[in-house]
């Protein structure tokens, strides 16, 4: 089957993904369970949502993590595994800071704004034009004025950015149809981009620290 990489099945995946991160995959926790665990701990929201990017960027990368999604192989779009593992890791750490920042993941306009996040830094342009500032704390309010019109350019701009992204890094010829290779995937989730997009999230859905 073709491995060619498109916005079109980028977006698929990113779908995917974020249904598994919700809903659960075999031998993961949910983005809510996984929240939960944080917001158990001591300190302010804002620390406790450092301390799961952290993890992330330390922990969720490695091999050994990444042998218990093999729910990852089973993918109804055809895309290289390494990249769907990155999106699936990326997308259950931004949803779960938006899940403590008290938003519904079963909203549309909030699982979009997770996807905004996946593009990083650049994800600040994207907000700016729908008059969300960043480092605010995102209301209910400012997410239910998202229109869905918007929502659909919104997931088309960060799936072309997506794309681009893993274009020029390569990525999308590591995995093919093998299974997952964990030490590559280890390289790209446990990489300083991962921190950035955590960042943004947390800046994102529960706002800078005072």
């Amino acid at each position: 089957m073709s491995q060619e990489l498109t916005e079109s099945k980028i977006r698929q995946t990113l779908d995917w993904a974020y249904d598994k991160a919700v809903n659960g995959i075999a031998g993961s926790k949910t983005a809510q369970q996984f929240a939960e665990d944080y917001l158990s701990k001591n300190g302010s929201l804002h620390d406790q949502a450092n301390s799961l990017i952290r993890w992330q960027t330390t922990k969720a990368g490695t091999s050994g993590f990444l042998t218990g999604l093999g729910g990852l192989l089973l993918m109804p779009v055809t895309i290289p595994a390494d990249l769907a593992s990155v999106l699936y890791i990326q997308i259950r750490m931004i949803a779960a800071i938006a899940y403590m920042g008290g938003h519904d993941l079963k909203n549309d306009k909030v699982r979009s704004l997770v996807y905004v996040c996946l593009v990083g830094n650049s994800a600040r342009e994207i907000i700016k034009d729908l008059g969300i500032v960043l480092g605010t704390k995102l209301t209910t309010q400012a997410i239910r004025k998202i229109s869905g019109k918007t929502i659909i350019a919104i997931n088309q701009r960060v799936g072309f950015r997506l794309l681009t992204k893993f274009g020029e890094k390569g990525v999308v010829n590591l995995g093919k149809t093998v299974p997952l290779a964990g030490g590559v995937v280890g390289a790209i989730a446990d990489s300083v981009p991962t921190k950035i997009i955590g960042n943004v999230a947390r800046d994102t859905f529960i706002g800078s620290k005072a």
